[in-house]
């Protein structure tokens, strides 16, 4: 009886603890099968540091700075590509586990395209690193590894389709943010317009303890005697809140031999911190139509429309900017004052 009974507990004991052990493996599985599934981060503002890699050797690092974000260390990053990104970093989710018959080609491709993303806190801790690789046969769906892990999944955005690697692949001048002119009316010390072609227009305002001040450009440029239009200096640089360009273009072929060219427009804004910003505009002409008037036997030019400009960014930057974005600004010397017509 007595060794019947011992046998029991001994039993009920040693079946304990292999269910104990194998709950715990359980467990321990679980919570690395979850690790390696979490690309995801939830709270997005924990997110500092953003380091990007990809076999061709672009690296790319994204810092978080007060209201903006900073492209290697040098440039101001483009918020309409900041934006896609964090959303994809803070959103992305497992779609389904591949196949095993499927795994050889996905670790091929996560090999030969995949992007290494970095993540890193305020304080420099990694908060996740991984790898985005290239698409499903259909576009919905996303290879991605989590850095130390062996089983890759295939990955999706909720309600988007497509390839997230697009919103990490980005190169370069792609990357940075395309503003000529970012400034509020309260903190601009002064701004200089000059036309070299049309110097009577050319002016400077600037704002002094008495108020705003305009006044010609060149010294030869008579001064205008007219009264001064109220409210008209604030009207203009509400223009340079927000101007900015279409696209870089640092690697145009002509490029220096349009730089050394008279502009058509040198603008320049101070503000009160002291920092400067100068853009000088050439004009690119919409193509000419030349027709031959048959009565005349002259030929005629119908069109010679101003579409866009080169924009020379403090002599360090080449962009493509707009006709109609950057129409505001062009204001003449006698546009702050009376009409001498509606003197009398």
């Amino acid at each position: 009886m007595n060794r019947t009974l011992f046998l029991l507990i001994a039993f009920l004991l040693l079946g304990g603890g292999v269910l104990w052990y194998l709950a715990a493996g359980e467990d321990e599985k679980t919570t690395l099968a979850g690790a390696d599934r979490a690309f995801a981060v939830d709270d997005i503002e924990q997110v500092h540091k953003i380091f990007i890699a990809d076999r061709r050797g672009e690296r790319t690092t994204l810092e978080r700075r007060d209201g903006y974000w900073l492209y290697n260390g040098r440039y101001k990053a483009r918020p309409s590509v900041m934006r896609p990104l964090l959303d994809a970093i803070a959103r992305v989710r497992v779609k389904y586990k591949p196949p095993q018959a499927a795994m050889e080609n996905m670790v091929q491709a996560l090999a030969t395209e995949g992007i290494k993303v970095e993540l890193y806190d305020k304080q420099g801790g990694l908060i996740k690193a991984y790898y985005v690789g290239g698409s499903t046969s259909d576009e919905r769906g996303t290879y991605m590894i989590m850095e130390g892990a062996e089983q890759p999944y295939v990955a999706e955005l909720p309600a988007w389709e497509g390839n997230l690697s697009v919103r990490f692949r980005r190169y370069g001048d792609e990357w940075r943010d395309k503003t000529l002119f970012a400034e509020e009316v309260d903190n601009i010390q002064s701004v200089s317009i000059e036309y070299p072609k049309q110097r009577n227009q050319s002016f400077i305002l600037e704002n002094t303890e008495k108020g705003y001040e305009v006044r010609p450009f060149y010294d030869i440029t008579p001064e205008i005697r007219r009264p001064y239009k109220q409210g008209s200096a604030e009207a203009f640089l509400t223009n340079f809140e927000s101007v900015g360009a279409e696209a870089f273009r640092n690697k145009f072929p002509g490029r220096d031999s349009i730089s050394q060219l008279v502009p058509f427009s040198i603008i320049t804004l101070v503000d009160k911190q002291g920092d400067t910003t100068r853009v000088e505009l050439h004009p690119i002409v919409k193509e000419n139509i030349i027709t031959h008037d048959v009565k005349t036997g002259d030929y005629v030019l119908l069109n010679s429309e101003i579409e866009r400009y080169f924009a020379n960014l403090n002599d360090e930057d080449f962009l493509l900017a707009q006709h109609l974005v950057l129409q505001k600004l062009f204001w003449g010397y006698g546009s702050f004052f009376k009409d001498s017509n509606l003197l009398n």
